[in-house]
């Protein structure tokens, strides 16, 4: 039963990714690489312009944008390149209702809406107070990046002492 949760996790998060990489495309992002686990590569395949990688840990998946060019689109394209992947997570655990894929796409689509450092929901806030500022503030960010984490620990905490 382990190794099906961890098979449609591994599903849910390398769709996860082709949904970032699919509106990347749309809005002129490039992307140079998309890889699914992370230690050691075992595996590595070219496709067009971007690099497909299989590692060793089936933990975490990753799409490296440019983010130069993707720092230059408008902001409704930035928020929605960051946000497609939870977006394909959401759609596809609406298509399959009352499944453990459903489950595992809702478990990735809710904590990557989550402020953590490096989660799409932190990234669509920087991106978004930065359009707000007008400019990058270091302060702000680590401010918004503690608050987050600080905020995500407690509902984390909350979820624990409720359900267990």
């Amino acid at each position: 039963m382990f190794l099906i949760y961890l098979l449609a996790f591994i599903l849910a998060m390398l769709l996860h990714e082709l949904g970032h990489l699919l509106v990347a495309r749309i809005c002129h992002v490039p992307a140079q690489e998309l890889g699914l686990g992370w230690g050691k590569q075992l595996w590595q395949r070219q496709f067009g312009s971007v690099r497909f990688k299989l590692h060793a840990l089936p933990v975490g998946a990753y799409v490296r944008l440019d983010m130069t060019r993707l720092q230059q689109r408008p902001l409704d394209q930035q928020v929605f390149v960051l946000l497609a992947g939870i977006i394909v997570n959401l759609i596809l655990a609406a298509a399959t209702s009352g499944t453990m894929f459903s489950l595992m796409n809702l478990l990735l689509a809710t904590t990557n809406l989550l402020p953590l450092y490096q989660q799409d929901g932190w990234k669509c806030g920087i991106v978004i107070l930065r359009a707000l500022l007008r400019r990058k503030s270091d302060l702000v960010e680590w401010t918004f990046t503690l608050t987050g984490g600080g905020l995500s620990l407690a509902l984390f905490v909350a979820f624990v002492l409720r359900y267990f």
